[in-house]
C-alpha cells in the first residue's frame, strides 16, 4: 500500500520505528478481520453458525464475533431482520466502556451516529430503562441510521437529523454523550482506498478544528458529572491526545480510566499520560480507533432518568414553535399491537403514527418541538383512509405482540424476492388483510393479502437492489 509521504513523516516520529512498521505492514495485508455483533434482543439463545465463527471479540464477548471469512451479507435475510449488525471489531469497545461505567438507566446521546454501529452497540449495553438519542447531521446518512436502528428493534430510541448547535438550542440534558467525531480517517486506510486518497495535512488541521467546535457546541447538553466518550478512527495525536487534553483543560473535565486486559493489545497514550485507548492494525485485531472517556466537572445530582431531569421533571414542549410539517393534534383511540400496549402513547407526525413509551413521552414532545426527528419508539404505520398501513418498524420491533397479525413463514428464495420488493405468492389458506412474513421464525415484514394477489409492503428505499441469485442459503444462521 502506498501511504501518503506526509502521513509517514508525521506519524513515524509519533509511533517510533517499530510501532510504525507494524502498522504499515498490517495496512498492506489482505487479511482484514471480519466481525459481527449479535442483537441480544433478537437472539433467543442463537449464535453464529460454527462453520463461520472464528472466536469472540474479547472486549465485547457477549455479542461480538469474528468470522472466518466475509460472506455476502446482503443476501442473508437475518441481517435484514436485525438479528445482527456487521461492525468492525475495534468499534465494539464502546460496549465494554458502557458496561463498565453505566449501571443504572440514563439518557444518552450518540452525536455523530451514522451508519449506526456504535448506536446499536450502545443500546445493547445500556441498562434497560435508558433512552438513547441517535443523531446524524447529514440527511442521507441519517436515513441509513434510522433504517439500522429500526432493524435493531428497540423501542427506547429517538433518531434525529440535526447539528450539535441544534441540540444546544433545544437544551435537552444528557447523562452521557458519545461523540465519534468526523476525522481524517487514517484508521480506515486498510479498508477504504478513498480515505488514503483524500488524506492531507490540511485535512487533519481542518478536522482538528471541527472536532473542537463540535464538542464546544454540545458541551452544554452534558449535565455536570456526565460522561463524554470521545472517539475517532484516526491515528495522529492532533485529533486524538491533543483534543482530549484540550477538552479536559478548557471545558473542564477529568479523564476516566477504563480497565482493559493486556491480551487486547490496546496502545495507550503516545503523548502525555492520560488514560486513552488506541486500536492499531497489526497490534490489536481490528481497524484504527482512538477513544477516551471524560467526566464533566460539577456535582452530579443523580442520573437523569429517561423521562427527564434528576428530579423527574422533563422538559416541556414549546408548542408555539412546533414545525409546520408536524401536527400538534394527537390521534385518538389507536390500537397499539405491542406488548403492554397501555404503557405507550401515540403521536402523529404528518400521516405516520408512532407508539412512544409513556415514561419518556414528555422528552419526545420536547425534542419534537426543536429537533428533526426521523424515528422514535415504534412507528405503527401510516393512515390511509380508514386503514393504518403497518410500518416496517412495527414488523421489526422486539415488542410486536405475537398474536397481532397472521404469520406466514417464507423459504429462502421467497424471502429474497420479498426483500427485493418483488411479488411473493402466499399460501391459499392465508387470511385476507395484513400478514406478517417470517423467515426462520423471525419477522421480516408485511404484505397485504387481497385474495388473488398480495401487495409487498417492504420499504422501497430498503430493498435489495442486486439481481444476483445466491448459490446457497448458508450465510449467518441463528
Amino acid at each position: 500500500m502506498n501511504l501518503p509521504q506526509d502521513f509517514e513523516q508525521s506519524i513515524r516520529p509519533l509511533f517510533g520505528d517499530d510501532l510504525y512498521n507494524r502498522l504499515a505492514e498490517a495496512l498492506d495485508a489482505d487479511d482484514t478481520p471480519t466481525s459481527v455483533r449479535l442483537n441480544p434482543f433478537k437472539q433467543n439463545g442463537g449464535d453464529v453458525a460454527d462453520e463461520l465463527k472464528d472466536c469472540c471479540v474479547p472486549w465485547c464477548p457477549t455479542t461480538g464475533r469474528y468470522l472466518k471469512s466475509r460472506p455476502n451479507f446482503t443476501f442473508d435475510p437475518l441481517l435484514h431482520a436485525g438479528t445482527y449488525y456487521v461492525q468492525e471489531a475495534s468499534s465494539m469497545f464502546v460496549d465494554h466502556v458502557v458496561r463498565h461505567l453505566i449501571h443504572e438507566p440514563v439518557r444518552m446521546l450518540d452525536l455523530c451516529a451514522a451508519p449506526g454501529g456504535k448506536s446499536t452497540a450502545l443500546r445493547a449495553a445500556l441498562p434497560e430503562g435508558s433512552l438513547l438519542f441517535s443523531n446524524e447531521p447529514m440527511r442521507t446518512r441519517a436515513q441509513i441510521l434510522s433504517e439500522n436502528l429500526q432493524k435493531f428493534g428497540h423501542e427506547d430510541v429517538v433518531v434525529t437529523n440535526n447539528y450539535p448547535r441544534d441540540y444546544r438550542k433545544a437544551r435537552i440534558q444528557f447523562d452521557a454523550i458519545l461523540a465519534d467525531v468526523p476525522c481524517s480517517g487514517e484508521g480506515m486506510f486498510r479498508k477504504d482506498e478513498g480515505a488514503r486518497e483524500e488524506w492531507s495535512l490540511q485535512n487533519v488541521e481542518n478536522c482538528w478544528r471541527l472536532q473542537r467546535e463540535i464538542i464546544s457546541d454540545i458541551w452544554g447538553c452534558l449535565r455536570p458529572g456526565g460522561l463524554l466518550v470521545y472517539s475517532t478512527c484516526t491515528f495522529n495525536a492532533h485529533e486524538d491526545e491533543e483534543n482530549v487534553a484540550w477538552i479536559a483543560e478548557e471545558l473542564g473535565a477529568d479523564f476516566v480510566d477504563v480497565p482493559v486486559e493486556p491480551d487486547w493489545h490496546i496502545t495507550r497514550a503516545l503523548t502525555g499520560d492520560a488514560p486513552v485507548y488506541r486500536f492499531l492494525p497489526g497490534v490489536s485485531r481490528g481497524e484504527g480507533l482512538f477513544l477516551a472517556v471524560l467526566r464533566k466537572h460539577g456535582e452530579a445530582e443523580g442520573c437523569l432518568s429517561a423521562t427527564g431531569s434528576a428530579d423527574q421533571k422533563a422538559e416541556k414542549p414549546k408548542k408555539e414553535k412546533r414545525r409546520g410539517n408536524k401536527s400538534a393534534k394527537q390521534p385518538g383511540n389507536v390500537a397499539v399491537p405491542l406488548n403492554a400496549p397501555e404503557s405507550y402513547v401515540v403521536r402523529r407526525r404528518t400521516d405516520a403514527l408512532f407508539a412512544v413509551p409513556e415514561r419518556w413521552a414528555d422528552t419526545y414532545d420536547a425534542a419534537d418541538a426543536e429537533l428533526k426527528i426521523m424515528h422514535a419508539g415504534v412507528c405503527l404505520g401510516t393512515e390511509k383512509g380508514k386503514d393504518i398501513i403497518p410500518d416496517q418498524s412495527l414488523a421489526l420491533s422486539r415488542q410486536l405482540a405475537d398474536d397481532a397479525y397472521p404469520r406466514v413463514e417464507l423459504g429462502y428464495a421467497d424471502v429474497i424476492n420479498y426483500l427485493r420488493k418483488e411479488a411473493v405468492t402466499l399460501p391459499e389458506d392465508t387470511p385476507r388483510g395484513f400478514v406478517l412474513l417470517t423467515y426462520r421464525g423471525r419477522p421480516i415484514g408485511f404484505e397485504k393479502n387481497i385474495g388473488n394477489r398480495a401487495n409487498n409492503l417492504y420499504p422501497q428505499e430498503w430493498r435489495i437492489k442486486s439481481s444476483h441469485v445466491p448459490a446457497e442459503e448458508l450465510i449467518i444462521k441463528n
